[in-house]
């Protein structure tokens, strides 16, 4: 009765042991998810998207007065590089400045209470979880360029006009539903408003690129 009684026991000991790891693990997931993440994903999912629509924007706007594939392929890649330049240095110095904003009222914190900041946790800590700079223009560079790519993948091997546009736009489409959908389902959005936006969003830029340059390059300006 008593070897039963102590196994018992510690069956117990151990499902109680093992329901706080889950509980842990559970709040340390919603954590990662929730703050964590958030740095790099808003930089990643902006970046891809703003390499796939001006990238292909530029493509079109070439392409409505410049029937040569060469052109509108280095178009395409003179947009990649200096667009994931742009926006490294962009979000560097925006992430460095918010840094340089959230640290300095760190500190401020630390010194009006005493004993560091709030919740017992050590200076150290607390800048860990702070943004970083490199971490988020690397992340846009690496993402703007990885969107970019796709209409300039898509353009590289057809020599028909026509058809070469309507490649670039095809291309560009499938993929702002794509990074919609992971950008909602990372984010916990709503993937189909998400996926709609983003593809209504992207279809309106390259229509206006293509309509105002077809327009200016038919006034002979």
């Amino acid at each position: 009765m008593a070897s039963d009684r102590a196994a018992s026991l510690n069956g117990s000991v151990t499902l109680g042991a093992n329901h706080a790891l889950d509980l842990e693990k559970t709040k340390d997931d919603h954590e990662f998810d929730y703050s964590k993440r958030s740095q790099w994903l808003r930089a990643a999912v902006l970046g891809a998207n703003d390499g796939l629509v001006s990238t292909a924007s530029l493509m079109m706007g070439v392409g409505a007065v410049k029937t040569d594939i060469k052109a509108m392929i280095l178009t395409g890649f003179a947009g990649l590089v200096a667009g994931a330049c742009s926006m490294a240095i962009g979000e560097f110095v925006s992430v460095y400045s918010q840094l340089d904003i959230e640290l300095a009222q760190l500190r401020r914190d630390g010194g009006q209470n005493g004993e560091g900041p709030e919740g017992g946790r050590s200076e150290e800590e607390e800048e860990d979880k702070l943004p970083n700079p490199l971490q988020a223009a690397s992340a846009s560079a690496l993402a703007f360029s990885a969107g970019a790519i796709v209409p300039l993948l898509g353009a590289s091997f057809i020599k028909d006009y026509k058809v070469r546009l309507g490649a670039v736009a095809a291309c560009a489409s499938v993929a702002l539903v794509v990074f919609g959908m992971v950008g909602a389902v990372l984010g916990k959005a709503p993937p189909v408003r998400s996926c709609l936006r983003v593809l209504l969003g992207g279809w309106l830029a390259m229509a206006i690129t293509f309509g105002l340059t077809k327009l200016i390059g038919s006034s002979a300006l």
